[in-house]
């Protein structure tokens, strides 16, 4: 799409839907001694009510940072954020922490599951802090591991486990679905199953969903793709036609 189309669907997504994040102005500078690093210069987006976003760049182009600020993992240099129209970066840490708590799912690409608990144990750890959380084994059933639920980490595939962090997240309902890279410890075939379960977290229960890669290809199964580098956005691109998970290929 070109420019003004882009912008004519970004008119009728705000008149439409609303807009779960807005930022503006995000810069983000770690400093290291005497060295400073800009990982994200000025970035300005939004992203919608139940829409499927991939934040697309390669290492280093400010992606996980930006991912880790829309989710209340860490704070802006600069700028700000909204959340539904709050205003995040006037929270202080314990208020970041209910933030997190009641409103996102985060997905890493590492499934950080507890070895010595089962699926549903693993699960169930969400579950048990959250407002109003679906049971374990609904969550597992959503990522196609009903039958696996009492197997330990161990026992299940990078795959599986994957889906067993995927449904972790989801337990609690969140609003927001996070996902830095979970297909980065897969191959093509697993890493294929794990976004047909994030497609499907998405349009069953449309929560919005922002996954980071940087694989083209993954881009594809997206309603927009937000391409990064050096800090900046530097393209915003509609996908008009979405392509099945299924039918990727890289």
């Amino acid at each position: 799409m070109d420019n003004g189309q882009i912008e004519a669907w970004e008119r009728d997504a705000a008149e439409t839907r609303q807009a779960v994040f807005r930022a503006r102005g995000v810069t983000k500078v770690y400093r290291m001694g005497q060295l400073e690093v800009h990982a994200l210069r000025g970035v300005d987006l939004e992203l919608y009510q139940g829409e499927l976003v991939v934040l697309l760049g390669p290492s280093g182009s400010g992606k996980s940072t930006l991912l880790n600020i829309l989710g209340g993992l860490d704070v802006p240099t600069d700028g700000h954020v909204w959340y539904v129209g709050h205003d995040l970066t006037e929270d202080d840490d314990a208020a970041l922490t209910q933030f997190r708590r009641r409103h996102v799912g985060f997905v890493f690409q590492f499934y950080n599951l507890i070895p010595s608990l089962t699926a549903k144990e693993n699960v169930a750890l969400v579950t048990e802090i959250a407002r109003n959380p679906m049971r374990p084994e609904d969550a597992l059933e959503i990522v196609g591991l009903g039958h696996r639920m009492d197997h330990f980490p161990a026992q299940l595939s990078g795959g599986e486990q994957q889906r067993v962090a995927i449904a972790r997240a989801i337990a609690k309902r969140p609003d927001v679905l996070l996902c830095d890279e979970p297909t980065g410890a897969l191959d093509v075939e697993t890493g294929i199953v794990v976004l047909e379960a994030i497609d499907r977290v998405n349009r069953e229960l449309g929560t919005t969903t922002a996954v980071i890669t940087h694989n083209a290809v993954i881009s594809r199964m997206s309603d927009r793709v937000i391409s990064l580098s050096n800090g900046h956005i530097h393209g915003v691109d509609v996908n008009t036609e979405k392509i099945a998970v299924r039918e990727l290929v890289w």
